[in-house]
């Protein structure tokens, strides 16, 4: 991904009036050691208060990120369709011959782990996840229902996160969707998100 496909959800967020800075890292080849330093270089680097939101891996950097830097105090994180109970398409996919190739040593060890992490920190996360199973990870693996075609409503859920939503998006829908980016502002604002209207 080279970050294009959040242009939109950015402008949103900027609209909405935030100061947004986007952290593109190379998912194929960096180590989570070399990621990490580079976000918090870039964290630091932004007078405060900071909050952060992470599509997919890149939530799963997020998360990390929390439990390795307590002191940077950041407030509220929105992870979005991130599966911190690992990827049962990703693990699918990396069993086919070959494939492995496609995951380097940041992917594969975020996307490939099965144990289910607890959040303990400082930090509100809120989680949402998607419901409209259209993608081609529905493909590789067998995931439960429901879930947005790539990653499992199960795999997002985070035991210690101050809220979790699913609404009805695709995977990359989550970057797109009106509704996705009203809850990732609620969050952002309050810690919690907006209850949905009947």
């Amino acid at each position: 991904m080279t970050g294009l496909e959040a242009t939109l959800f950015r402008h949103r967020l900027a609209h909405a009036g935030y100061h947004v800075r986007q952290f593109h890292y190379r998912s194929m080849t960096a180590v989570a050691d070399e990621v990490l330093e580079e976000l918090d270089r870039a964290v630091t680097a932004l007078p405060p208060p900071v909050q952060l939101v992470g599509h997919s891996l890149g939530g799963l950097l997020v998360l990390r990120y929390l439990g390795a830097r307590p002191e940077r105090g950041i407030g509220r994180a929105v992870l979005l369709g991130s599966p911190v109970n690992g990827s049962r398409s990703a693990r699918a996919f990396a069993r086919l011959p070959g494939m492995s190739i496609f995951f380097g040593p940041l992917a594969g060890a975020e996307l490939l782990a099965e144990s289910a992490p607890a959040w303990r920190g400082a930090a509100r996360i809120g989680v949402i996840a998607g419901s409209h199973g259209i993608g081609f990870g529905r493909l590789l693996a067998a995931l439960p229902e429901p879930h947005d075609g790539t990653v499992a409503v199960d795999e997002t859920r985070l035991e210690g996160a101050a809220d979790h939503l699913v609404l009805p998006v695709t995977h990359t829908g989550l970057l797109f969707s009106d509704e996705v980016c009203e809850a990732t502002l609620s969050f952002l604002r309050s810690g919690r998100f907006a209850p949905r209207p009947p």
